[in-house]
């Protein structure tokens, strides 16, 4: 990735992301204040992505700190997860989409409600390209269902019992749809991304 190309990255997700900020705040009147460190770093992800793939560049980086990026990932996540406003009340859903069809129908506020439904498939986007990068032959159709199925139902469960969120069939569904559209995505993360073993330097 060239230093052009970084420039360029950073300009445009940081006028796209203060253009959307006043839109951005209203997340923290209804959500974790850090959800809107979540939209910054989504933007600056996304655009940096759409740059070096039009620029027909390629992003090197060694297995060992793809693999760093994932657990401090997984960390801020969890963050975002188990550390919410106080106030909240938390309850249960065990009925197939409607939650997502209460989003749908405009029940919450509009914005509110394309967050928590792209947040929740989105955010889990990095877990399918992380199981597809990893060495060694492509897991089984069962293991990319299990792996990952195993993990949220765990969050769903121990954000239910710790009071920290609620339990909802539908958060599980979206998380999944997220794991399942990084396996779609990876041939394209794979021409932009080329993962090198080892510990070397990476450029």
């Amino acid at each position: 990735m060239s230093l052009k190309s970084v420039l360029l990255s950073l300009f445009l997700s940081q006028a796209l992301f203060f253009c959307g900020l006043p839109l951005f705040l209203k997340l923290s009147l209804y959500l974790n204040p850090l959800a809107i460190l979540v939209v910054w770093f989504c933007i600056l992800m996304l655009v940096s992505f759409a740059v070096v793939y039009f620029r027909r560049e390629v992003i090197t980086v060694r297995r060992f700190l793809w693999q760093a990026a994932l657990v401090g990932y997984s960390t801020s996540l969890s963050v975002l997860l188990f550390f919410r406003p106080k106030g909240q009340v938390y309850s249960y859903n065990l009925i197939p989409f409607s939650t997502i069809l209460s989003y749908a129908s405009n029940e919450m506020d509009g914005f509110v409600s394309f967050y928590n439904l792209s947040a929740n498939v989105g955010l889990f986007i990095p877990f399918g390209l992380y199981l597809l990068s990893r060495e060694g032959k492509e897991p089984t159709a069962l293991t990319k269902f299990l792996h990952p199925f195993t993990l949220i139902f765990i969050i769903e469960i121990s954000q239910f019992v710790l009071r920290r969120g609620s339990l909802d069939v539908d958060d599980l569904i979206l998380n999944m749809s997220g794991v399942y559209l990084g396996y779609l995505l990876y041939p394209l993360f794979s021409r932009v991304v080329k993962i090198l073993p080892g510990k070397g330097r990476c450029w």
